[in-house]
């Protein structure tokens, strides 16, 4: 058994929730987030960055990686939470990690049965969203798409809808075994301490230089 200490800051900006956690091995030590309507990300996030460091009473030196949410979500979002993670990863020579936003949401669930179905608002109807098992394992991969009353009726048991789509989809997702958890609204970077840990360990790391954001759909300018 090893004592090393593997500290791993998480960068998530994939929703209105500006997140950054440091984790020891896998655990949270301490996470910073905020969720404002005008999308502060780009005033907050190297801020949140800095203080995490200080208070963590570690220095950017002591960090193996920087794990950053690959998407879905919103592109300037995103973009923010994307470039801070390549140029600390530059400037300190450690790996870049990619976790899916989707799993990290999946992830505050916690229930022994039924499945879990993440989704993240995109324009009207639409969603961005995936599917998990109750053990947080992906069964269906990340899809954009139209939420009408068939959606999600070839399933059975207990769904547990978490995400930022509440509102607008309890009006269409009426079925009893729909279950709508409302206080899990945005992806956080608590949830990717373990997920990045486990990516690290089997050295499962993007290229600092090309990875890109999965963003699903082409990027939608709106007045």
């Amino acid at each position: 058994m090893t004592s090393e200490k593997i500290y791993i800051l998480n960068i998530e900006t994939a929703t209105k929730n500006c997140s950054v956690s440091i984790a020891e091995n896998g655990v949270t030590l301490l996470c910073k987030e905020i969720a404002e309507q005008g999308y502060s990300h780009a005033e907050k996030l190297h801020v949140f960055i800095e203080e995490i460091i200080k208070e963590a009473s570690i220095s950017l030196s002591d960090l193996s990686a920087i794990a950053v949410s690959q998407g879905p979500g919103s592109y300037t979002g995103l973009r923010i939470g994307v470039s801070a993670a390549k140029g600390l990863c530059f400037a300190l020579d450690i790996p870049l990690i990619a976790v899916d936003t989707l799993e990290s949401l999946a992830r505050q669930v916690n229930q022994n049965d039924g499945t879990i179905i993440p989704m993240i608002d995109a324009r009207r109807m639409e969603v961005y969203s995936a599917i998990f098992n109750s053990n947080h394992e992906k069964a269906r991969e990340v899809q954009a798409e139209i939420i009408t009353a068939e959606s999600f009726n070839h399933i059975d048991g207990k769904i547990y809808f978490v995400g930022d789509c509440a509102e607008k989809c309890k009006a269409v997702l009426t079925k009893e075994n729909f279950i709508f958890l409302d206080d899990i609204i945005y992806p956080s970077a608590k949830e990717m301490s373990q997920i990045s840990f486990d990516k690290y360990k089997k050295n499962d790391t993007v290229d600092v230089a090309y990875f890109e954001p999965f963003y699903l759909k082409d990027f939608f300018m709106t007045k």
